[in-house]
């Protein structure tokens, strides 16, 4: 009897090493752990690959970093770079390398900055209510007083120059806001540029480009420009009026030294008048018979006649 049990014992012993089917799937029942079948090869190729892919996974970020740290640079512009938060020097157009969390660039834009300036209420000397507005034209001279000096270039030049319009405004009147525009945009751009050029701003032109006042100072200075108008014209006819008697006396001088002169025009006159389609009916009279007439009730001889006394060179009787 002992001899078939150690039999059987051996039987399962070596089934259970060679890992047979039945065994396995009575291990599988009883959630025996299986045996490996994984040969000696796979687990040597399995320990190789995982440096390699650490170090493609190194060259990849390193590759991310390099382009992040690439910075491209226009020609219009420059570069204000901080390490460390320490001042570098200023990087010019091209490519540059900023490396991430030691150092910081701030780009600054060379070109001119057109700058609008919103309506300003103003109080002029003659206190007169106006909506001024204007445009203000700058750019960066020196980018490191730019970043340096101010916090933002742009918003405090927008700020000095609405100050600065309602003041110069202030201090003159309405005509010599509507009619000397030249002076007061030089003294906008010098008091403007002189408070701007220590954060290496120029500032080339300031312009007022429009002045809104209340529709009863438009009515007054229309009515005024009106009245001003009419006098220039009353003035302009008076003197015209006092050329032309100039001249009609010195044309009656010299008519009355010739009476024959003076029938010519009058016969020029007839011949005028005769010229237009019209109904005029003009009597000639001869002076021969209206001067004896002339002579009886005036006490005078009528000119022309033997009598009469001569005139001198300025017309007047001798």
């Amino acid at each position: 009897h002992r001899q078939p049990g150690r039999r059987r014992y051996r039987l399962r012993h070596h089934h259970r090493s060679r890992g047979s089917p039945a065994l396995l799937a009575l291990g599988v029942e009883q959630g025996l752990p299986l045996p490996s079948r994984r040969p000696a090869a796979l687990r040597e190729g399995s320990s190789m690959t995982t440096p390699i892919v650490a170090l493609a996974a190194i060259i990849i970020l390193l590759l991310l970093l390099v382009a992040v740290s690439l910075k491209t640079i226009t020609q219009y512009e420059r570069g204000i770079v901080f390490r460390l938060g320490r001042l570098r020097p200023v990087y010019g157009p091209g490519l540059h390398l900023v490396v991430p969390l030691l150092e910081r660039m701030v780009r600054v834009d060379t070109r001119v900055v057109t700058l609008t300036i919103p309506p300003q209420e103003v109080i002029t000397e003659d206190n007169v209510p106006a909506r001024v507005n204007a445009v203000v034209l700058f750019n960066v001279t020196d980018p490191v007083k730019a970043v340096m000096e101010v916090e933002n270039y742009a918003i405090a030049t927008s700020q000095i120059a609405q100050t600065t319009l309602r003041s110069v405004l202030g201090r003159v009147d309405l005509d010599t806001v509507l009619a000397h525009r030249s002076a007061l945009n030089a003294d906008l751009r010098d008091i403007i540029e002189a408070q701007t050029e220590p954060w290496g701003v120029e500032v080339s032109v300031v312009e007022i480009k429009d002045v809104e006042i209340p529709e009863q100072m438009q009515r007054a200075m229309a009515r005024g420009a009106e009245a001003e108008r009419e006098r220039r014209a009353k003035v302009i006819n008076a003197r015209g009026e006092l050329q032309a008697s100039e001249e009609l006396r010195q044309a009656a001088d010299t008519l009355s030294k010739s009476p024959a002169s003076l029938q010519l025009r009058y016969l020029q006159t007839l011949l005028e008048l005769g010229a237009d389609q019209n109904s005029t009916v003009v009597f000639p009279l001869p002076m021969d018979l209206v001067g004896p007439l002339m002579e009886r009730f005036s006490g005078l001889p009528h000119p022309g006649s033997p009598d009469s006394p001569a005139r001198g060179a300025d017309g007047r009787p001798s």
